[in-house]
């Protein structure tokens, strides 16, 4: 066994680890550290697959913003517990049905692979010059180009529909009316009411 080959199977039991603690714990913040952590071993995989990009990506975008809003949110929020996890057992046979079809893929992967019935070629060196983000780039504008195109829509319409539930009139919510605020009157928040002047006393002198 090679080093690279130890180091892609330790980092891959701690993703293992994480992956698992992220869907048992009962905290929702230690849920979140836990999936950071995932976060940040799959960026080590994808070193070890010699994408830099892809690594360096996932470590800005997902652990460095939107974990770290995921964690405000959560740190923000009172957030019921046991109300949260009351229909945990509700999905564990779906779960355990979509992570043996995962599970059974992968070991068709490689114990196909060991046995000779997989024929996957070994990849072919790069040169000293090779960039990967701009193999990513080109790949996604050429042969990708409306697969991307029709993941930006989804996500577009993802957005507008998560502003138009959001942005839903509730009774119990208060909001302001800028327009109304800038329209007000005088006569609408200052009012003269007349009252009668007190009679003055005279002290007498001494």
């Amino acid at each position: 066994m090679t080093f690279q080959t130890f180091v892609f199977y330790a980092f891959a039991a701690v993703l293992l680890f994480a992956a698992v603690r992220v869907i048992t714990t009962r905290n929702p913040v230690h849920a979140a550290l836990f999936l950071v952590l995932a976060f940040g071993t799959a960026s080590v995989m994808w070193l070890l697959l010699e994408a830099e990009f892809l690594a360096i990506a996932l470590i800005l975008v997902y652990v460095g913003a939107v974990m770290v809003l995921f964690l405000f949110v959560v740190m923000m929020l009172d957030i019921n517990i046991d109300r949260l996890r009351e229909g945990y057992w509700d999905y564990l046979v779906p779960g355990l049905v979509v992570s043996g079809i995962m599970v059974a893929e992968m070991t068709i992967v490689l114990i196909g692979r060991h046995a000779g019935l997989l024929a996957l070629a070994a990849p072919a060196p790069k040169p000293a010059d090779y960039s990967n983000t701009k193999e990513l780039g080109r790949l996604i504008y050429t042969d990708y180009v409306f697969p991307f195109e029709i993941a930006a829509v989804i996500l577009l319409v993802a957005i507008v529909a998560a502003i138009a539930l959001t942005l839903r009139a509730r009774k119990d919510s208060r909001s302001q009316r800028p327009a109304d605020q800038i329209a007000v009157r005088r006569e609408d928040r200052v009012r003269l009411v007349p009252m009668a002047s007190e009679p003055t006393v005279k002290r007498d002198s001494q």
